[in-house]
């Protein structure tokens, strides 16, 4: 994995560093976050915490924790409850710390902190506004809403368009190849899930000279898949096909297990979906196993044919590799500067119920940096 220093990251994302400059005086405001906790998120945390705000830190998701940036926030005076593949019990319980911790804000990367409160019928804190940045996480809050506004930047153009469509695919690859020393070519890839994420994973699959194929069970984004070019259809029925299936949903083990065991002999499983359960983990972990690579375990099945799990079947562009680059991070990042500006300030006006964030809010992150 390559060595990034915050000095590094910060000289690379001068919109970051003019988004947190923007920022009003935070003093009194408490921010409970939950995020990827890799380097790319420590200039807006020291930013954050430079403007006044208190912060309590937690995951959105144990494998892709680094433990030096958890070390560096705190040492920016943030209060971080994660550690690197932290089990399930103590992520739940950081969650519930975070709340317990008196949040007046919450920016979220899955909705952990709203959906714990209301899958517990828990009584709803004082928070003024939220801000939440993925598609798994504004499903989460379909149905029942908590008393404050939550804004979705997931959605936004400069977030789906850029990030998800881009960067998710181009760093997924990336990150196989690395750490298999294998490339596409000569492989049929099997993308699960058409959205953003899977439409960015499909192209850069093929630029990289794969053969690609698309699942998808929401018709509109299948029917787009065709006129993309694709050859399309279920999983259950293109998966036997594939050398490699990788998963770009956000949903729940959209790759199952009855699907696994038709698999053919060799065949890689990624993940790029933000939830950690996109594969079926539990049976194939339970198959006879061994240690291929450091990043790699090959399971038997009851065919006899063997197939290779990507970094245990977490988020393959996150656990393998470094995720975005610096300078397409530094949009992303800023937009998140910017929404948790408006939350902080004219958002905390808006009624209950989920918002994208306005326009003329994250226009700010997209002039040319200086």
């Amino acid at each position: 994995m390559t060595e990034i220093t915050p000095a590094w990251a910060k000289a690379q994302m001068p919109r970051v560093a003019r988004a947190v400059s923007n920022l009003p005086d935070m003093t009194g405001i408490r921010l409970a976050m939950s995020m990827h906790l890799d380097m790319k998120m420590l200039p807006l945390v020291e930013g954050l915490a430079g403007r006044g705000a208190q912060l309590f830190i937690t995951t959105c998701n144990p494998a892709t924790v680094r433990n030096e940036v958890v070390d560096a926030m705190r040492a920016s005076g943030a209060r971080v409850d994660a550690f690197k593949d932290m089990p399930e019990d103590d992520w739940q319980r950081a969650i519930e710390n975070g709340l317990n911790w008196g949040p007046t804000h919450l920016s979220e990367m899955g909705s952990d902190y709203t959906h714990f409160l209301l899958s517990r019928g828990l009584d709803m804190p004082d928070i003024r506004a939220g801000l939440e940045a993925t598609g798994s996480g504004i499903s989460r809050l379909q149905g029942d809403l908590p008393p404050w506004p939550i804004f979705n930047w997931d959605d936004l153009p400069v977030k789906e368009g850029l990030h998800n469509r881009h960067m998710v695919g181009l760093t997924t690859w990336n990150a196989f190849f690395a750490r298999t020393l294998l490339s596409l070519h000569e492989k049929n890839v099997l993308v699960v899930g058409y959205g953003s994420v899977g439409q960015g994973l499909a192209a850069s699959a093929r630029a990289f000279g794969g053969t690609v194929m698309v699942a998808e069970i929401d018709p509109a984004r299948l029917l787009q898949a065709r006129y993309d070019g694709w050859r399309t259809g279920s999983v259950a029925e293109l998966a036997p096909e594939a050398d490699v299936v990788v998963t770009g949903t956000g949903g729940h083990h959209v790759l199952p297990f009855g699907v696994i065991e038709q698999l053919k002999d060799g065949c890689f499983l990624l993940n790029s979906g933000h939830r950690i359960d996109e594969i079926e983990l539990s049976p194939l972990l339970a198959l006879p196993t061994e240690k291929a690579l450091p990043a790699v375990t090959t399971h038997s099945l009851p065919s006899g044919n063997r197939v290779h799990l990507f970094v245990g079947g977490t988020m393959a562009n996150l656990t393998g590799g470094e995720g975005d680059s610096l300078n397409a991070f530094d949009m992303t990042l800023a937009v998140m500067a910017e929404g948790i500006g408006h939350i902080v300030g004219e958002g905390e006006k808006a009624a209950k119920g989920v918002h994208l964030v306005p326009r003329a809010v994250w226009e700010r992150a997209c002039p040319d940096p200086v």
